[in-house]
């Protein structure tokens, strides 16, 4: 027989309430799992992949997002006062022309249209 603590459920709930202890918790019950980042948010539907980014303290101005192909990333630009730099690689291409980006609030929101198979033309206006 081995000896062990015995705690009541409400020392444990009130320990739970301590935001590092519940995520070393979680990484301990989910160990193995691939973990979101952290200040992100993904979720996909059929047409779009939405990412949210936590970027407090930044402007519009501020971030540079480039789109190559499945490929996504989000920079600070030189001189913001905060430094990020992310970078996601999706399932299927990105349609840039029918994707966008929000800022609000501190939160970066990038809906971005997965892309039609067989649809790669560009129309280009004349001006």
């Amino acid at each position: 027989m081995i000896p062990t603590a015995v705690m009541p459920y409400a020392t444990w709930a009130g320990m739970a309430r301590n935001a590092a202890l519940r995520r070393w918790l979680h990484s301990r019950l989910h160990e193995g799992q691939p973990q979101p980042a952290a200040g992100v948010q993904v979720t996909q539907d059929d047409k779009a992949t939405t990412l949210q980014l936590d970027v407090p303290g930044l402007t519009r101005e501020q971030l540079d997002i480039t789109i190559n192909g499945p490929r996504v990333r989000v920079r600070s630009k030189e001189g913001a006062p905060r430094r990020v730099h992310r970078a996601w690689e999706l399932p299927a291409p990105i349609d840039a022309a029918a994707s966008s980006a929000k800022l609000e609030h501190g939160v970066l929101t990038l809906s971005l249209a997965r892309q039609a198979p067989g649809a790669r033309a560009v129309e280009l206006t004349v001006h």
